[in-house]
């Protein structure tokens, strides 16, 4: 069968403008990395979907740092905690908008870390706004929140300072593996 040129113009343009539009919209999501937990597959985009599908990433932001909370009296309940387990102290600084302090989250519940925390620490989420609220807690413990969140700081159980994080270690959390986090809480463990 031949075709004439119009008919073979409408199917160029039409798979043309497809192309540009699905551009368009994955561009814009780039910004946005997904929780590196969350398995990545990427489809190809040579045919259309008939309908849009909902994301298959199982992650979902989680609610982790209470803006509510009273940082000193967590640290002070903590602590007592900790004397009582023979544990220590991990202060981790950060804020839910922040997703390298989610993709630490997703880390800390991720074997083997979840059992490390357990069984070693007693963990405080101190909640930092958006690097305007409760300041004199990260001060009190040495850790420049300026340099990035997440941001750690490890007690012994008499509230002494082991650890403090000074250069954003944990600020690009998205691009490390939870080995990491994992090599981290082994070094620091009671």
């Amino acid at each position: 069968m031949l075709f004439t040129s119009r008919s073979r113009l409408f199917p160029a343009a039409a798979l043309a403008f497809f192309a540009m539009a699905t551009s368009f919209s994955v561009t814009g999501c780039k910004e946005d990395k997904p929780a590196p937990s969350a398995v990545s597959q990427e489809q190809p985009t040579t045919a259309p979907s008939p309908a849009p599908v909902p994301s298959t990433l199982p992650f979902v932001s989680q609610h982790i740092y209470s803006e509510t909370a009273n940082p000193a009296a967590d640290i002070a309940a903590a602590l007592k905690k900790a004397r009582a387990e023979h544990k220590r102290v991990l202060l981790d600084f950060g804020g839910d908008w922040c997703g390298d302090c989610q993709v630490l989250d997703i880390y800390f519940r991720q074997s083997p870390n979840a059992e490390l925390l357990a069984k070693y620490f007693v963990v405080v989420h101190v909640y930092i706004g958006q690097m305007d609220r409760n300041l004199d807690i990260p001060k009190k413990y040495e850790v420049p929140i300026t340099k990035g969140v997440p941001a750690l700081a490890v007690l012994d159980a008499h509230g002494k300072l082991l650890y403090s994080q000074q250069t954003g270690q944990f600020e690009n959390m998205r691009n490390m593996s939870p080995g990491s986090v994992t090599a981290f809480l082994n070094q620091w463990k009671a």
